[in-house]
């Protein structure tokens, strides 16, 4: 599953993870920390929605 911020557009790749922010691949988007920001613009967990 991918999910996609939707102030900058950055996406989130569950298979491929945020190793740079600690989130190892194959974390599922429920398990990230609510207090997750995107790397580029700072927004909230809350500010993503499902990538198409």
């Amino acid at each position: 599953m991918k999910k996609v911020c939707d102030l900058c557009g950055w996406e989130y790749n569950e298979e491929e993870g945020y190793p740079e922010g600690g989130i190892e691949p194959g974390t599922k988007w429920e398990d990230i920390p609510d207090d997750f920001v995107c790397p580029l613009c700072g927004a909230g967990k809350d500010e993503f929605s499902d990538a198409d």
